[in-house]
């Protein structure tokens, strides 16, 4: 995390130290994930064996994706220490429909070693803290749909452990850091990969959950059509915010 690209400085208003969510009074957004109909429901219909829900009622991605990375941490010793409940599950909405590109995405909460402020050019800077009922949330899981569903099962998995291996140990808001210059992914990307993919076969070889899966063996369009339509939680991406000018008690309930 740098400062230089997650602040922007503005003349007119500094963003809020804290963000607020409560399930009764002023849930996390939800959204429609949006999605292109140019092919038609042709040949859409999912297989009746893969369990994803009720049929005609919205598929809740975030709610799905939090329930199956709860299930890989407490079966997957390596990701033990990931606590979901600190955690948000969102969707950012792909701006085309082509199959490469942004994938999914881990933003931390803290700074390195999971430090709350930093200080730039004698400025001391605070990373925007999340809180979901009442609990402080340190780390943001972004999935880019539709784009990512529309991937095959096993990327997938391999993309979900990618992420998920990115929180640090500590579990203190930063990312796990590697030895050398290449501290994120190592420096090979290539090996990193091959790693989350062992690692997502020993999970789903060790007595993984199917219908806490099963939606990752459909695509965007089968999981539409059984369901009527796809929603996720949608927040703000996290700042980087100047203390000095912005008053430590300043907080938006949104």
């Amino acid at each position: 995390m740098t400062i230089a690209n997650r602040y922007v400085k503005s003349r007119y208003s500094i963003p809020p130290l804290q963000i607020r969510w409560d399930a009764r009074h002023s849930p996390i957004p939800v959204a429609e994930v949006r999605g292109s109909n140019r092919h038609g429901t042709s040949g859409l219909e999912a297989p009746p064996w893969i369990d994803t829900g009720i049929p005609g009622e919205p598929f809740h991605f975030s709610e799905q994706m939090r329930l199956l990375c709860a299930d890989i941490a407490a079966k997957f010793e390596p990701l033990r220490h990931v606590d979901v409940s600190r955690i948000i599950f969102t969707f950012t909405q792909a701006r085309n429909f082509r199959f490469h590109g942004l994938q999914a995405r881990v933003t931390p909460l803290r700074f390195q070693g999971g430090e709350l402020h930093r200080v730039h050019r004698g400025v001391p800077f605070q990373v925007q803290q999340f809180f979901q009922d009442q609990v402080e949330v340190l780390y943001v899981v972004s999935f880019c749909l539709p784009r990512f569903l529309n991937r095959d099962f096993d990327d997938k998995f391999v993309t979900i452990f990618h992420e998920l291996f990115h929180i640090s140990p500590a579990f203190d808001g930063d990312l796990r850091r590697h030895a050398g210059r290449c501290s994120i992914h190592t420096k090979s990307q290539k090996k990193y990969d091959q790693e989350m993919t062992f690692m997502a076969r020993d999970y789903l070889n060790g007595g993984a959950d199917p219908k806490l899966h099963g939606f990752l063996r459909l695509n965007f369009a089968q999981l539409r059509h059984r369901h009527g339509k796809i929603v996720g939680h949608v927040t703000p991406r996290p700042k980087i915010v100047p203390v000095r000018s912005t008053p430590r008690s300043s907080t938006v309930h949104v």
